[in-house]
């Protein structure tokens, strides 16, 4: 339960800036006290299955994804992955007067 605990506080944070919301912000959606929302990103206390939800909501993601393995780090690895695929298929597509010569 510890990895999926550290995974679950990583990505509340990371999602909660991806959504440029501060604590404070979060903490009024979720109708909860900015200590909370604090003490949960701390590693200090882990939140109810409701607050989870409230969490998820606010955030605009599934409940799922708060507990997936790095997702900042996914996000990267997946965009670094596909951005020379797509580089070389626009390339392709649309190629540059360089390559027209």
């Amino acid at each position: 339960m510890k990895d999926y605990a550290n995974d679950f506080f990583d990505n509340m944070i990371y999602y909660r800036t991806q959504k440029g919301l501060s604590q404070l912000e979060l903490s009024g959606i979720c109708d909860c006290g900015k200590s909370t929302i604090s003490g949960i990103e701390a590693r200090k206390h882990f939140p109810s299955f409701d607050l989870i939800l409230k969490i998820a909501y606010a955030l605009e993601i599934h409940p799922a994804d708060l507990f997936l393995r790095n997702a900042s780090s996914q996000r990267a690895q997946v965009r670094d992955f596909f951005e020379k695929d797509i580089m070389d298929l626009v390339e392709k597509r649309f190629p540059t007067a360089q390559n027209e010569e």
